[in-house]
């Protein structure tokens, strides 16, 4: 298995359908509170877009994606409705002392690894891709986890995220993480 940037459209249509078969939507109640879940649904057109900002982190194994990272530059809220919902709330968060919009981050979109790959060290590739991509650019990452996604919070805390905020939103609760570089 290598971790990479994605760079072609088979690669953006896999990610796709990752992300639909592993979506909240689309499992078990069991599944979701054994394996995680992914909340937010994206089209191959908005994949499309947020890769010509910057293309995101995938893992393969041979020819297949098997997980993926999604790289969501702050300027993909201009085409990302629910991002620029979510962008204009959390840069309001204050974080030693200010307000996090007056930092350098950007956001990881969604994170998800295949059922056949989880526990084989999927995700840490991915998260060491984007620190390697990205430490030197950005302050932190900055992204947004159901508080009952407990397996996506424990993952997240292992890779060294840290919760400084929590909100309420669609009838759920989420918190803002990052995981800082400098």
């Amino acid at each position: 298995m290598i971790a990479t940037l994605a760079s072609t459209k088979d690669e953006l249509l896999q990610i796709v359908q990752l992300s639909q078969v592993n979506s909240k939507a689309n499992i078990t109640e069991q599944e979701k509170n054994e394996q995680g879940f992914i909340s937010w649904h994206y089209t191959i057109d908005l994949i499309e877009k947020m890769h010509q900002l910057h293309p995101s982190v995938i893992v393969k194994d041979g020819d297949k994606v098997v997980g993926y990272a999604l790289v969501a530059l702050k300027a993909a809220r201009q085409f990302h409705a629910e991002m620029e919902e979510m962008v204009s709330m959390v840069d309001k968060v204050p974080y030693n002392g200010k307000p996090l919009g007056d930092y350098n981050y950007y956001i990881m979109g969604q994170v998800c690894v295949d059922k056949a790959y989880r526990g084989k060290g999927v995700f840490n590739m991915l998260y060491q891709k984007h620190k390697e991509v990205f430490q030197h650019q950005f302050d932190f990452i900055e992204t947004e986890i159901s508080v009952t996604n407990l397996r996506s919070i424990r993952a997240h805390e292992k890779v060294g995220f840290k919760t400084i905020y929590t909100y309420p939103f669609n009838n759920d609760e989420w918190n803002v993480v990052i995981w800082e570089w400098q």
